[in-house]
């Protein structure tokens, strides 16, 4: 890997380069990338944590992976040329929900405090009329992003749920102006977090406004909702690219964010022809994950040869 000390290549038309030689990647661009790669800095804590988490790795009893086999065919044959003790046993939160066990429902990740009155007022909507808004845990956004999203979504006249985390507004506090909650009363509703899994599966969620954090993604798959894509850091362009451009699930706001682009993004998510297009495939993955995690699913046989053949194999001697 080549660093360099001046970072301008990285801005100046570089990032749309195509990068041919990644295996099992074929017309990802150098933005398409996770950020921390796109560094000039040899020393970077992110990238060298990297590479020594992939040394230690060729010493693993076992790779576990939350995705399931067709998701990312062409990576993880690639991958698995590397590391053949791999093992696909995604969705993870699908298949717990086929575990019968009491305790299961006791797993959970959530950073923040769920409000279940978002599901009640979900009941009362049309179905799939919904748009849905979260951007994560952590990813935050500026005051100036905040009003042009708000904006783009008031003229987008689509009823939406909005997660407003407290500190979602980077060094200050999320306001919206009084202007933009007196024109969504009616069709709008903010929460400070939601059981988003359970979200994603009601019939009144139409699309998905994300971060394309992992969790996220697979989530919306599950649910069989399309995406409109702000990628933040991390994984998440990456997550983004596939989306659109693999898996056919989703459109990115790019540019910046700009009040007339995220309504008409929005439109088109929820009511235009590429929309119900990629309502089409989302539920075809919808259908794709449930069967690898059925019983003879590929994520469900990998998880028994997991548990079998490295978890609960008996040491020698």
């Amino acid at each position: 890997m080549c660093f360099y000390a001046d970072a301008s290549y990285l801005t100046n038309g570089f990032l749309d380069t195509t990068i041919d030689w990644l295996p099992g990647m074929k017309n990802i661009r150098l933005r398409d990338l996770p950020s921390f790669i796109r560094t000039t800095d040899a020393n970077d804590i992110m990238v060298n944590y990297i590479i020594r988490e992939m040394e230690r790795t060729h010493k693993a009893s076992a790779v576990i992976l939350n995705t399931f086999d067709c998701l990312e065919k062409d990576v993880l044959m690639a991958f698995s040329s590397i590391f053949p003790n791999l093992y696909t046993i995604g969705p993870i939160h699908l298949l717990l929900d086929k575990i019968e066990d009491d305790n299961s429902g006791c797993i959970g990740s959530n950073l923040w405090k769920e409000d279940p009155a978002c599901l009640r007022w979900l009941d009362s909507k049309e179905p799939s009329s919904v748009l849905y808004i979260n951007f994560g845990s952590i990813a935050v956004v500026t005051g100036e992003q905040l009003i042009e999203f708000a904006w783009g979504l008031a003229n987008g006249q689509i009823p939406f749920l909005w997660i407003m985390r407290p500190d979602l507004v980077a060094g200050d506090t999320a306001v919206l102006p009084s202007e933009f909650l007196a024109e969504t009363k009616d069709r709008g509703m903010l929460a400070g977090w939601c059981p988003q899994e359970r979200v994603l599966r009601h019939p009144s969620v139409g699309g998905f406004l994300t971060h394309c954090g992992w969790n996220s993604m697979l989530e919306s798959i599950c649910g069989g909702v399309p995406v409109l894509c702000w990628p933040f850091f991390a994984e998440q362009q990456t997550n983004c690219f596939y989306s659109e451009n693999e898996w056919g699930i989703g459109m990115e706001i790019e540019n910046g964010v700009k009040r007339d682009e995220v309504e008409k993004l929005v439109r088109e998510l929820m009511d235009g022809e590429k929309g119900k297009a990629m309502k089409t495939k989302a539920m075809d993955w919808k259908r794709k994950a449930e069967e690898a995690t059925d019983p003879g699913g590929s994520s469900y046989e990998n998880l028994e040869t997991l548990l079998s053949q490295v978890l609960l194999k008996k040491p020698h001697g």
